[in-house]
């Protein structure tokens, strides 16, 4: 079964006195659950986390923390991420004997998607991203800014630019995400502009550009934005709008991701993201 914040506990409740056999859940919720003695936990003994670096960023670990006591002691603990930062070291270091580690980050990062940056002043970026739209072979494009205001602002240009264009941030009802999610994922509009709740475990075989109208802070974020296109075997390619103040972050994510960004060329050959 599946729980999540936001909707009733009658329904869970109902589901949990039949046998459950897997629970997937955001944190918070399973754990009000097993606090409530609704999900017994005792003997679980599989704790699986998806996007791991964000469930135990410190927002989420003291949750997780209390979540791994509900469970069996003879439990096996899985964790999954595309980034594995300190955070998770020290959860495995405390929680996990003698962990078993596999690596793919080798042969999977960034692999099949084309990084270009394009160096502009902040007042010149809705112009590029106006020729970007207007030179690229765009299915579909996921746009990503730094704030949930220039998230609507964006969006509004670029509609009044006569793109259609969906926005999409963590400040919007969860109804309405699950409806822009699906319309996206249905082709209802070629171009989502995101804050970074879009940046992880979506699979949309039809993007192909991925546009940072506001460059990340950080690698990981870097990583995971840009790695919503090029899925699934996909080529995928990534711009990034970089102003004077980004340059050090963008040398420095260049750096810790052992990648290079080129400078945008006047033609890009579509065969870098088109196939």
């Amino acid at each position: 079964m599946v729980t999540t914040g936001g909707t009733t506990l009658k329904d869970d409740i109902m589901r949990l006195y039949n046998v459950v056999h897997i629970l997937v859940g955001t944190p918070g919720r399973v754990l009000d659950l097993a606090d409530k003695g609704i999900a017994n936990l005792k003997e679980c003994t599989t704790l699986i986390m998806d996007e791991a670096d964000k469930l135990l960023s410190p927002e989420f670990q003291p949750v997780l923390e209390q979540l791994v006591n509900h469970c069996s002691r003879k439990r096996q603990i899985c964790l999954f991420s595309a980034t594995f930062p300190v955070t998770v070291k020290d959860f495995k270091d405390r929680h996990i004997s003698n962990p078993y580690e596999i690596n793919l980050m080798d042969e999977l990062t960034l692999k099949g998607i084309t990084q270009f940056y394009a160096f502009v002043a902040e007042r010149q970026k809705v112009h590029c991203l106006n020729t970007l739209f207007s030179k690229l072979e765009v299915n579909q494009s996921i746009i990503f800014c730094n704030s949930v205001n220039r998230v609507e602002l964006l969006a509004k240009k670029i509609t009044e630019l006569g793109y259609s264009c969906f926005y999409i941030h963590a400040k919007m009802q969860q109804s309405h995400r699950n409806r822009v999610f699906h319309e996206f994922r249905n082709g209802a509009t070629r171009h989502l502009v995101s804050s970074d709740l879009f940046t992880r475990g979506i699979d949309i075989q039809s993007v192909n550009v991925v546009i940072n109208f506001d460059f990340p802070k950080n690698a990981e974020t870097y990583l995971h934005r840009i790695g919503r296109s090029g899925r699934f075997g996909h080529l995928g390619l990534a711009i990034n709008l970089i102003t004077y103040e980004d340059r050090h972050n963008l040398f420095r994510i260049e750096q810790e991701l052992g990648t290079e960004i080129k400078p945008i060329p006047a033609v890009i050959d579509r065969d870098l993201y088109c196939r």
